[in-house]
């Protein structure tokens, strides 16, 4: 029997944080809306850390019994033990995840112009044309759907994303939520070659709850194993457990006839902390605006996204997002060695109050332009590309 085919203005894959916002912000719209979710619960699985800057209530209207708890310190541990504490004015937030993603679900719901489709997997696309234009036919696992503009936010694995050619290189991750005695006033990063593209984290959830996790691309189950082992933690302790896939890497072509991509699946993702919410919470924005443009002018080729999406994003997010690849480049490379003799300038230096006052989680450019007119970092700069040239040509590359 042959499915049914329903129209609608857009399309959005995923019911996650990107998906939903961006239902949020086009809410106000005549558009007729369907979001197409494959799990059943909005939020769930859990899979972040939930550490997030200030700039999240700037960008949004965020409420208080979302926030879990502020962190006053970071810690930065070498793989010698060696660390570093720095403060600033960031003060980040934990968030409930989940509620963050129900937010804003919550709130279009009862619009009558937006439809859910929960429990039901994005099959594929093609393109149609219908009254002499070029729109796009989607299949799920239970129908079919005519639309102008399909929108992946189907996250790290993004099927959208891979019709299109784009494929994210990802980082498994392992996350488990256990009752400790940390200090609740740090977040705490652990450093180690084992795991050199990313770090173990220690994020106070608050009530003595912590989230401790790592990333890596290669053991890590077992690279988990040695990091609970090292900071002494029993798993077996542990009051749930989350795993997922974190993209790494620069952010990905956005734009395509009739189609753009968001979030995880666009690879706005920091290189540096795996954190991307800030990243797709400004990226949405345009989005918003790019698909408003498109409606008003009838206009959905690569053409009009890119002019009114994809370039925006790469002049403000986009290069952000080159700078956190740099830095986890090089942090890649560092040696033990360089852990503390970096430790060292920081704590010797100004570095350290130029970080309190120009420390940024997300938009890190101001603060690495000062650090670099810092003579002592600098040398040390010198010397490590003098060891590590291809670190350099690398740089260069993304530049």
């Amino acid at each position: 029997m042959s499915k049914k085919i329903t129209n609608f203005d857009l399309c959005i894959i995923g019911g996650s944080i990107a998906g939903n916002y961006l239902c949020n912000l086009l809410s106000k719209t005549n558009l007729k809306i369907v979001i197409i979710e494959e799990h059943k619960d909005v939020g769930l699985p859990l899979q972040c850390a939930g550490i997030l800057s200030q700039k999240l209530s700037k960008l949004i209207d965020l409420p208080n019994n979302l926030i879990l708890n502020r962190v006053k310190f970071a810690k930065i541990i070498g793989p010698s033990g060696s660390f570093i504490k720095l403060s600033g004015n960031e003060y980040p937030y934990i968030i409930d995840r989940i509620g963050l993603d129900r937010l804003f679900y919550s709130r279009v719901i009862q619009d009558d112009k937006i439809t859910y489709f929960f429990g039901e997997k994005f099959k594929s696309f093609k393109y149609i044309l219908h009254n002499h234009q070029k729109i796009v036919l989607v299949e799920t696992s239970n129908r079919k759907l005519k639309t102008h503009l399909l929108i992946g936010c189907d996250g790290p694995l993004s099927l959208v994303a891979k019709t299109l050619g784009i494929k994210n290189k990802n980082l498994p991750a392992i996350q488990i939520r256990v009752k400790e005695q940390f200090d609740e006033n740090e977040a705490v990063m652990y450093f180690d070659q084992r795991w050199k593209e990313l770090f173990g984290w220690i994020v106070p959830e608050g009530n003595n709850i912590f989230r401790i996790g790592i990333a890596s691309s290669e053991n890590t189950a077992k690279n988990f194993r040695l990091f609970l082992k090292r900071i002494k933690v029993n798993q077996e302790h542990k009051i749930n457990q989350q795993g997922g896939l974190i993209p790494y890497g620069l952010m990905n072509k956005l734009a395509f006839d009739n189609i753009l991509l968001l979030g995880d699946s666009a690879g706005q993702v920091k290189a540096t902390t795996g954190g991307g919410i800030i990243m797709l919470l400004t990226a949405a924005k345009y989005a918003a605006n790019c698909i408003k443009n498109c409606f008003k002018n009838n206009k959905f080729s690569r053409k009009q996204i890119k002019k009114y999406y994809e370039k925006p994003c790469k002049s403000l997010i986009g290069k952000e997002l080159k700078i956190h690849y740099i830095i986890r480049s090089f942090l890649e490379k560092f040696t033990n060695k360089d852990f503390e003799k970096i430790f060292q300038i920081i704590r010797t230096s100004e570095i350290e109050n130029l970080i309190s006052i120009y420390g940024d989680m997300d938009f890190p450019k101001t603060l690495i332009f000062k650090i670099l007119k810092n003579p002592r970092f600098f040398l040390f700069l010198f010397k490590f590309l003098l060891k590590n040239p291809t670190v350099f040509i690398k740089a260069l590359h993304i530049i």
